[in-house]
């Protein structure tokens, strides 16, 4: 009888290991999971204040100005860095060159017309 009260016994201990081995693991998996949880909202609050600061840095940094009028326009140039103006210089350069080109290709077509009526 000494032998099966034995094997009984490891029978019933391997049966508590299964048991105590679920719940040690059912634990586990469960603070995993809070701790996935927790790990989802940091990164939610993270990303908000990532945003908000960004904004910050953006409305520091960057200027916007609207221009409605050429006064507007003629005041601005007074606030101008030297820099600021030759670039500008260099935009009326290139526009006026532009201008006088099409005008260039309007007379040629004009003139072109011309010739084809007579």
């Amino acid at each position: 009888m000494e032998f099966s009260e034995g094997l009984k016994k490891v029978f019933l201990a391997g049966v508590g290991a299964v048991a105590t081995t679920a719940e040690a693991a059912k634990d586990v998996v469960d603070q995993l999971v809070t701790k996935g949880e927790i790990t989802v909202e940091q990164g939610k609050v993270l990303n908000e204040e990532l945003k908000h600061s960004v904004k910050e840095k953006v409305n520091e940094h960057v200027t916007v100005n609207i221009v409605k009028d050429y006064k507007d326009v003629m005041s601005a140039v007074d606030h101008m860095s030297k820099e600021d103006r030759d670039k500008l210089r260099e935009k009326l350069d290139a526009a006026e060159a532009d201008e006088a080109a099409e005008s260039s290709e309007a007379d040629a077509t004009a003139a072109t017309e011309a010739d084809d009526n007579v």
